[in-house]
């Protein structure tokens, strides 16, 4: 309630503190007793408090379950909580200009999240995978069916039912070996993906990850970059060097 009565015209500074650890995933929100705003409506009302200051802002939006999810090897959380992170990204989008502010769209990291399988256009994407023109799950060559994202490494197979919480499958020791799933739910969101090397938790990866840009500056944004040019693109648009420089100097 607290948080839907702030005044965006005239607060100048908000501290919002929501929870006494991390934030909940977007699938557990609704049984926060205390309403813990959404991503997106966070973003909005960031924004709607930042354009007060005539001098332009800088604004850092992180979906940071996405990463605890894939640790935990829960997809369900992981993909649920991108989607919400899209619909802050839109907010953004909505409450900006594209002449005047350049957002950025990128991860620190990726994970050992894969996805796999050849499965027929429609096929659920936390389901098991079904070929082109079959109605029954494909099987491997251990005669068992698999799901079409999987993980490299982590926990491993975990059937919570409908659990929302992606940390209660730390309660379990890793699974070594495959799984039958064919009598498993596999798109429930306490369903966690097998994984090929059983360790107590997913790790990140060394691939390269996207960066997607909009506004000024935005042009720059193209082909493979090291992370430290994402800097160089902000400076760009929003002269910070030069503005940092002469503050030193007075």
């Amino acid at each position: 309630a607290s948080f839907d009565a702030i005044d965006v015209i005239n607060t100048k500074q908000v501290f919002g503190l929501f929870n006494e650890s991390h934030m909940q995933y977007e699938a557990d929100r609704s049984n926060d007793i205390a309403g813990e705003p959404s991503l997106s409506q966070m973003t909005a009302t960031a924004l709607d408090v930042l354009d007060n200051n005539d001098k332009g802002f800088f604004l850092t939006v992180e979906a940071g379950r996405i990463d605890h999810a894939h640790h935990a090897g829960n997809a369900y959380n992981a993909l649920n909580d991108t989607i919400e992170l899209s619909k802050a990204v839109q907010v953004a989008l909505d409450k900006t200009s594209i002449e005047d502010t350049l957002i950025i769209v990128t991860a620190d990291h990726s994970h050992v999240f894969t996805i796999a399988g050849y499965p027929k256009r429609g096929n659920p994407i936390l389901g098991k995978v079904v070929a082109v023109g079959e109605t029954e799950p494909s099987l491997a060559a251990d005669n068992m069916p698999y799901t079409t994202v999987g993980y490299t490494n982590g926990g491993g197979f975990r059937d919570l039912g409908d659990e929302t919480d992606a940390e209660a499958g730390y309660n379990f020791a890793p699974v070594t070996g495959r799984v039958d799933l064919t009598d498993v739910d596999t798109q429930s969101p306490g369903f966690h993906q097998e994984a090929l090397v059983p360790l107590s938790s997913e790790t990140h990866a060394g691939e390269d990850v996207g960066v997607y840009a909009r506004g000024p500056g935005a042009h720059l944004v193209t082909g493979t970059n090291e992370q430290s040019f994402i800097f160089h693109v902000m400076d760009y648009a929003a002269d910070l060097v030069k503005q940092a420089e002469q503050k030193v100097a007075n």
